[in-house]
Order: C-alpha cells, then structure tokens, then sequence
C-alpha cells in the first residue's frame, strides 16, 4: 500500500469530561473540526473515555472495561467512516473476565479497525498503579498498516524505552505515536516540574531523532483527585506535541488548555534524514546481546 508524500495530523488534547458519553461527545466534537480542517489523521490521549482511573487499586474500577469491538469502537468507527479519518483510539480493553489490557485501537477512514496495540510497559509507581488493571501486552512491537502508512503506536510509560521505539522502527515504522497521560505531583516544586516535563519531551524527541521519524504524542490536561484521602492528585501538563525526524518541534500545545493540534508531516524527509544520519546502517548488532540481560552484574 503506497503512502502520501505529507499527512496533515491532529492530537486532541483535553480534560476528562466526567463520564464516557461526555468524553467521547468532546472527541467526536474534535474529530469534526479536525475533518473541517483536512486533517488525515487524529491521535487521540491514552484512556481518553474517562478519568485516569489508576491513581488508587479498586476492584470496581473493571466496569470501565469494555470489549474490542464495543461501544466505543462502534461510535469511532462510525465517525473515522463518515469523515474519511485515520482514528488512533486508546481504551481499557477487557478481553475477558479478570484478563485487560490498556489498548490502542487504529481505525481505518472506511470505518475498519486496522489493528490493535496493547501497552508493553506497565508501571507500578505513587499515583500510577497500573500494573493492578492491566495485563503486559502480547502483541509486540508490531506497525499498524493504514492507508496513510505503517503506524507505530506505543502508550505513555512505553515513551521511556527506546528499545521499543527502534523495534517499531526495525518493523519499517512510518510515525511513532504515544497516546499518554502523564503530570505533576503538586506537591513537587516549580524546578522539579519543569525538569519531568522537559525529560517527557526530550525522550520522545530522542526517539524521533535515533529513528529517523515523526513522532506525535497526545496528553491531557487538567487536575484529577485521588481517591485516596492522602494522596495528592494528578495535575496533567498536556504538551502534546508533533515532531520531525530530527526532533524538532513541528508544533506544541500549552500545558492547560483544551487544543486540537494541527500540523503537517512530510514522510519523505525520514529517508532524507537517514541518509545522512545512518544509524540504522551503523548498528552493531554483534555486539549488543547484553541488551538480553536484565542488568551486567
């Protein structure tokens, strides 16, 4: 399947709306404006149907949980049908009972799903207690095909590994997409806040670089309470942003405030970059079988 030489992109970046009707209202909302814009293809944020829900362990949290197909696939199958759009999804997939996963969905423009990827990287930290819910992903660090080209799809802690963004980009990976929800601690000071917000960005800016490819990811915004009466929330600091193979900042969003960020990726540049820049040609893949091991006692 031939690509376009240039995509025109869009990441929809806003807050929880408080309940899945709500939240896909809003993208639905967002998915036409993108359309009116010509855009050709939409990155929504990770788990956009509701409120991070992984800040404290509750067994009925699972009721958000829906099938793939579902619900939601239905209704964004509909809309990416209808207005001829590449649709990246991510939602709380339960693929049975007591087994789920936190799932990207990529809908085709004539409606089809075009493939699945589930989250690989699960974290267990203060505020993000994932590993609870969601089951490591099986599906590995496949690309999706699309009528736009091979899509990399990785989600929020994925962004941290580069190994799995060079495995898409092995897998001939056209553009890396991460759907994440990532914030501050508010407890934390201006400094400490601006040092993770700035290493979000220049690990997903590295990807691009090393990979020779564009690169999109999706945040949200707003705060969301804990549950639990002694911890602190999350304040999400959005800065979705879309760079080119070389790491630059095509565009950006501010950090609270609701955005549909548009810009244009041009394909071809990742050849022209990677012809001057050829790591992949340079890999010493002799060499790296340590990369096996947990850590070199």
């Amino acid at each position: 399947m031939s690509k376009p030489d240039k995509v025109l992109v869009a990441l929809l970046q806003n807050q929880n709306q408080g309940s899945a009707a709500a939240n896909l209202d809003t993208i639905e909302q967002g998915l036409r404006e993108a359309a009116a814009q010509q855009v050709q293809l939409v990155l929504l944020q990770e788990l956009h149907n509701g409120a991070y829900f992984c800040q404290h362990e509750a067994v009925a949290e699972f009721d958000r949980a829906e099938s793939i197909p579902g619900p939601s696939t239905e209704r964004l199958a509909a809309l990416a049908r209808e207005l001829g759009l590449v649709v990246v999804s991510s939602l709380f997939e339960r693929r049975a009972a007591g087994l789920y996963h936190n799932t990207a969905v990529v809908f085709e423009r004539d409606g089809s799903i075009a493939g699945k990827y589930r989250k690989m990287h699960i974290p267990d930290d203060p505020g993000f207690l994932e590993k609870f819910y969601f089951t490591p992903g099986d599906l590995g660090f496949q690309p999706i095909q699309t009528s736009l080209g091979r899509i990399g799809v990785l989600v929020c802690w994925d962004q941290w590994y580069p190994e799995a963004a060079r495995l898409m980009a092995l897998a001939g990976a056209d553009l890396l997409l991460y759907p994440t929800a990532i914030g501050w601690d508010r407890r934390d000071g201006d400094a400490e806040k601006v040092r993770q917000r700035e290493a979000w960005m220049l690990s997903q800016r590295a990807h691009a670089i090393a990979n020779g490819l564009p690169v999109l990811a999706c945040n949200r915004i707003g705060f969301e309470a804990s549950p639990l009466a002694d911890a602190p929330g999350i304040e999400f600091w959005g800065s979705s942003f879309v760079a080119g193979p070389q790491g630059e900042v095509l565009a950006e969003a501010s950090t609270d405030a609701a955005t549909l960020l548009v810009a244009e990726v041009d394909l071809q540049r990742s050849e022209e970059v990677r012809r001057v820049w050829p790591f992949l040609r340079d890999r010493r893949i002799d060499a790296y079988a340590d990369l096996l091991k947990r850590y070199r006692d």
